[in-house]
């Protein structure tokens, strides 16, 4: 039987920095990335999706935020994502 957790190999460095979008229209609400990693993120008061707190977390923070990612039901949580402002287009930005 195989291992269920993320393989870390295939992974980038802890050290190395780390971009994170989110795509709010994939989220589910089930929480697991503001329970795993709440420094980077949170979920909305009004229909419990997923808040990106911090796009480029700290040393300190990745390794939670990938293990958060790979927690995702929905996978809304996008690892180094060219952009994660929330700019129109970007996978968190209203309407997408």
């Amino acid at each position: 039987m195989s291992d269920p957790s993320p393989s870390y190999s295939s992974m980038s460095h802890p050290m190395e920095p780390l971009r994170i979008g989110v795509h709010r229209g994939r989220c589910a609400g089930a929480g697991m990335c503001a329970l795993t990693a709440p420094e980077v993120f949170d979920q909305d008061d009004e229909e419990g999706l997923v808040v990106l707190l911090q796009s480029a977390p700290g040393p300190g923070r990745r390794a939670a935020a990938r293990m958060a990612a790979g927690l995702c039901p929905a996978g809304a949580i996008i690892l180094n994502s060219p952009d994660s402002t929330g700019s129109p287009g970007s996978p968190d930005s209203p309407g997408s």
